[in-house]
């Protein structure tokens, strides 16, 4: 995993410019389908969701519908949950974590919460197999007023009356061995920094919010998923990605003031979960799966706190 050196745009030491963004851009190649992978998908589940259409891309010469499954009979009195993937367009699991969960496990739920999934916020980059829209801009650092990138404006626009209602918010993501062989480099080489390796940790994990961590929650995550595929380790610093591990599998983050999409609730309960794709012990299948348990055990345990409360138990 030798990252390139120096990255193939801009000048060491020099932010990019409108010229090293529109070279990047030229580079960039469709790959696979939206239309096929993930609409087509959506309007079949439509049979058992309403659909709405919250925004739409125009980059042309391409046009992306933005579509979100919303649970029909919404009952302001239950608790609403929000499930988003393809934040960062090249983390596939996390898309078709989000679609497969809407179609084998959200039934389930009915008549207990309210659920609206947003299974692929950045389709662009989910058919370039990338992390950032077309202007060079990592949607997942964007949610905040006003936000640069359209794909985030769009997904506020839609979650801005439920930002008190929801109880939870789960984002799926992954951690790949491409955000160190190309990610990372050309995100140094775009803000004119140098460019430090780091270690892609083996396994799954979930980021909480420093702000509010939830740790029984992110471990009942973590429990959930460990059934499925192997839980990352900390590395010999005691870190995931940098930052120290607070408890097995779990490391936090402060998800409203770096923008991130599982901070634009005031939920009680936010994490994003990570997989591990390039990994030798796990298939992609079992990644899809490990999403999709992990936003099962989310809901259990945000239900069965619900419950607990309702019953006025002192452990709660």
């Amino acid at each position: 995993m030798t990252p390139p050196t120096p990255y193939p745009i801009g000048t060491p030491g020099l932010a990019w410019g409108a010229a090293e963004r529109a070279a990047w851009l030229a580079r960039q190649q469709r790959r696979r389908s939206y239309a096929v992978d993930v609409l087509s998908v959506i309007e079949r589940l439509g049979a058992g969701f309403d659909l709405v259409e919250y925004g739409r891309l125009d980059y042309s010469p391409d046009l992306y519908p933005l579509l979100a499954l919303r649970s029909r009979d919404w009952n302001a009195a239950l608790p609403t949950v929000l499930v988003t993937g393809g934040v960062h367009g090249y983390e596939t699991s996390g898309v078709q974590g989000a679609l497969r969960f809407a179609e084998q496990q959200a039934a389930r739920y009915a008549g207990r919460i309210n659920l609206l999934i947003a299974p692929c916020v950045s389709p662009w980059a989910y058919e370039r197999i990338h992390r950032w829209n077309p202007q060079a801009v990592d949607p997942n650092r964007s949610f905040r007023h006003p936000s640069p990138a359209p794909e985030a404006a769009a997904l506020i626009g839609l979650v801005a009356p439920l930002v008190d209602a929801c109880v939870l918010h789960i984002d799926l993501h992954e951690t790949t061995d491409s955000d160190e062989t190309e990610f990372r480099p050309a995100l140094a080489a775009r803000d004119g920094e140098p460019f430090a390796a780091g270690e892609i940790p083996d396994g799954f994990y979930t980021v909480g919010d420093s702000a509010n961590p939830q740790l029984p929650f992110q471990q009942a995550l973590i429990a959930a998923v460990a059934a499925i595929t192997h839980i990352a380790p900390a590395d010999a610093n005691g870190e995931i990605i940098g930052s120290p591990m607070v408890a097995p599998g779990v490391i936090l983050y402060a998800f409203k003031a770096l923008g991130l999409c599982a901070g634009m609730t005031n939920a009680r309960y936010t994490t994003t979960t990570e997989v591990y794709p390039d990994s030798a012990r796990a298939t992609p299948e079992q990644c899809i799966a490990a999403q999709v348990a992990a936003v099962g055990a989310a809901i259990d345990f945000a239900l069965a706190f619900r419950r607990c409360k309702s019953l006025k138990e002192p452990s709660c």
